[in-house]
């Protein structure tokens, strides 16, 4: 790294991960980073099922699992019985939109925050429901925004006598908003809307109340911002009588059970096949490995614990220092008021030249020659912005580090 620019170090908590101690990881937002206690509690579930493989499939996962699986949804405040393990949100989002029974008429309400491969499945699944009958339509929320009431008012009035479902965010990925979804499902329920909430970046950066919330169904990672091994998400079914109808994207022995000890969504969701569910039972440990970083009662498995809340705190005091550093560099302005941001926050990028669908030449280096890990996100072309994260292990000095290299690449 050059002389002339800003030392950037880790804090004292990345010693909990494996971080590579060369690169200026601001982009725990994207695939998230497991703490090496997390890791090494699966590579144990690994090497147990390892040791006698029929056993651990056959005798004790499924034990494992409903453990597992209970310590989750204290932690978002889930009935758990509406609750199930899944690879992660897309593969989740694919469950719900492959799983309704479509007619000819319904449409479908997303809005242009929204995540590209979620937006990509709900359009492969209503180019193919009804012969094409099934309509997709989208709200404009603006961007940058001052209130939450421009995202409801935005949502809310596109949508029409036919309008079915509403896939809405919890935390937008492309600009880093937190969306008032209580807000939101309150109103479209009053609409008779059904509501799908991708939940992908929110457990683990902000409060999870999945009971109060009564989104129709809610999906959520837990490789992010809870920190578990990648591979774990959650789909949650809030009414009872829809678990029922609600199928995986994969099909195996669960469909022609006769077993009456465990509901139709159970068995399914919880056996698809041959697979390493090794990530799924380590949920509890980072759970209680990330939860007892900071002082607090949150080191015990299951529930949220005041150590949990305290990470959430701090990372999101961290993004909004860092936002404001990198802003005090870069210039411009924020983007979203602080309270419609968790532990992601944007920075926008002045004068960037670029073709579209290109990638920025000015840029090029970011990575490659200087070791900042950040996404620049081109959303709304021909404006674009770096996405920055906050986690334990991130420090200020990171922060101006990447703000100074970026000044000093965009004025070459």
């Amino acid at each position: 790294m050059r002389a002339d620019l800003p030392t950037p170090r880790f804090s004292a908590h990345a010693k909990a991960w494996i971080l590579d101690p060369q690169v200026v990881f601001l982009n725990h937002g994207s695939y998230g980073a497991c703490p090496q206690r997390v890791l090494e509690y699966q590579r144990h579930i690994q090497e147990k099922m390892e040791r006698e493989p029929l056993r651990f499939m056959g005798t004790e996962l499924e034990p494992m699992l409903d453990a597992a699986r209970a310590d989750l949804a204290a932690f978002v405040n889930a009935d758990p019985e509406g609750l199930a393990f899944v690879r992660n949100a897309t593969t989740a989002v694919n469950a719900v939109f492959r799983s309704i029974e479509w007619n000819p008429g319904d449409e479908v309400l997303s809005n242009n925050h929204e995540y590209n491969a979620c937006e990509n499945a709900l359009r492969w699944v209503v180019g193919r429901a009804c012969g094409g009958q099934v309509k997709l339509s989208s709200a404009e929320v603006p961007f940058p925004i001052k209130s939450p009431d421009q995202v409801v008012d935005a949502i809310v009035g596109a949508v029409t006598p036919r309008t079915r479902l509403a896939l809405i965010s919890h935390v937008t990925s492309p600009t880093a908003l937190i969306f008032p979804v209580e807000r939101l499902v309150k109103e479209l329920s009053a609409r008779g809307v059904e509501t799908l909430i991708d939940g992908a970046h929110a457990p683990g950066m902000v409060p999870l109340d999945l009971r109060s919330l009564g989104a129709t169904y809610y999906i959520g990672n837990c490789h992010k911002w809870m920190c578990s091994p990648k591979g774990a998400g959650f789909i949650y079914v809030h009414e009872e009588a829809r678990r029922g109808t609600i199928s995986p994207v994969v099909i195996s022995h669960g469909l022609n059970s006769t077993r009456k000890d465990r509901s139709r969504f159970r068995l399914l969701f919880d056996w698809t096949g041959t697979d390493d569910y090794t990530a799924w039972l380590s949920v509890p440990e980072a759970i209680r490995a990330v939860g007892s970083m900071l002082p607090g009662s949150g080191a015990a498995a299951g529930g949220r614990g005041t150590g949990w809340d305290a990470v959430m705190a701090s990372n999101h005091q961290k993004v909004l220092a860092g936002r404001d550093t990198m802003l005090g560099v870069l210039g411009g302005e924020a983007q979203a008021p602080d309270s419609m941001l968790g532990s992601l926050a944007t920075v926008p990028l002045p004068d960037v030249r670029h073709a579209e669908g290109e990638p920025d030449e000015q840029l090029k280096d970011l990575y490659a020659m200087h070791k900042v890990q950040v996404p620049v996100i081109a959303r709304y072309h021909p404006e674009r912005w770096v996405r920055i994260s906050a986690q334990l292990y991130n420090d200020s000095s990171q922060y101006e580090y990447a703000a100074a290299v970026l000044k000093m690449l965009l004025a070459t």
